[in-house]
């Protein structure tokens, strides 16, 4: 049985710790950091930080579905930021690091409502408002070589956002 891969891209703050989270998940072939979302022209890290860009940092993954599904890397997403801060992750503040999944077709679109509506029912976030869009797909911009495994490369713990 040979590798069924696929694509799936989320932005849930710094993409450095996003990345990271999702490396640790069996199936996952590979994460790289980009910029998705904003106008269509190659932006550069400085840029995007800037926040007049309209991207979003986020993680492109490439994962074996015969070993982790789409709902398992939603269910990560989920449990590794705080998607009812609206255009901030910790001390990240801007539309940069908005929580957001963008689906490459529309069954990725309906799991990921389907998760945010289950997650909305479950009460973990009380009263508070659950910020994350959900929205097609738009060119990936490859963050430049310094930002893939920026964690490892300088021996830096996990980013991992206080809730």
């Amino acid at each position: 049985m040979g590798i069924t891969m696929t694509l799936a891209t989320f932005g849930a703050g710094c993409f450095w710790g996003v990345e990271y989270f999702f490396k640790q998940v069996e199936g996952v072939l590979d994460a790289k950091c980009g910029y998705m979302g904003g106008n269509d022209q190659y932006q550069t890290y400085a840029e995007v930080k800037a926040g007049n860009t309209g991207h979003a940092e986020v993680v492109q993954v490439e994962f074996d579905e015969t070993i982790v599904s789409y709902e398992t890397l939603v269910a990560v997403f989920w449990q590794n930021h705080n998607p009812t801060t609206l255009n901030q992750q910790g001390e990240d503040i801007g539309t940069q690091y908005r929580s957001t999944i963008f689906f490459h077709d529309d069954q990725q679109k309906e799991i990921a409502e389907s998760a945010k509506q289950q997650l909305i029912a479950s009460g973990k976030w009380g009263n508070r408002q659950i910020v994350t869009e959900i929205v097609p797909l738009k060119r990936f911009h490859i963050a430049e070589e310094y930002h893939q495994n920026y964690l490892e490369k300088n021996d830096l713990p996990s980013c991992h956002i206080s809730f």
